[in-house]
Parts: C-alpha cells; structure tokens; sequence
C-alpha cells in the first residue's frame, strides 16, 4: 500500500521531476506534487511524495528528513489527512 509523505523546506525552483528524482534513491516513487500558490503561481515551499511501500516510505524518512535538498533542509515526515476546514467568505 502507498504512503504519503509531506516534504517541506522546499526551493521555490524545485520541480515535481526533480523531487521525484531524488526520492527514488528510497525506492519507488508513486507520485511527487509540489504545491503551487493559485493567485501567484509560484512554489508555497512545500509537497508530497508517494511512495509504493510503508518500508520505502519510513527509509525516505530516515534518509532525507534534515538533509540539504536544493540549497535548503527538508522536513519529511509522514502526511496527515487533511482536516475539514469552515469555508471563508
């Protein structure tokens, strides 16, 4: 079963190719996302990371958690579901 990882501390140059790239060193990389800001179109400095197997997905953890990615130190860690948020006017 996949797992999905919240990676922070992003470059705001970072890509969805590259991110997979360099998370493929753990094993297979189900999907890489990086999430875009919508008014400006540019980076938030933040994404996921979808690896194929819990083993996969704890040794990208213990592999990149902390490490220099892109001239910036990534925070890995498993990803939370999102919660229900009020809608704003």
């Amino acid at each position: 079963m996949a797992k999905k990882l919240y990676v922070g501390g992003l470059s705001y140059s970072t890509t969805e190719d590259s991110l997979r790239n360099y998370f493929s060193e753990a094993g297979t990389v189900e999907s890489a996302t990086v999430i875009i800001d919508r008014l400006s179109g540019r980076s938030k400095g933040f994404g996921f990371v979808e690896m194929s197997t819990e083993e996969e997905a704890q040794k990208a953890i213990e592999t990149f958690n902390g490490k220099e990615f892109e001239g910036r130190t990534l925070t890995v860690n498993e990803a939370k579901p999102l919660e229900k948020r009020e809608f704003r006017r």
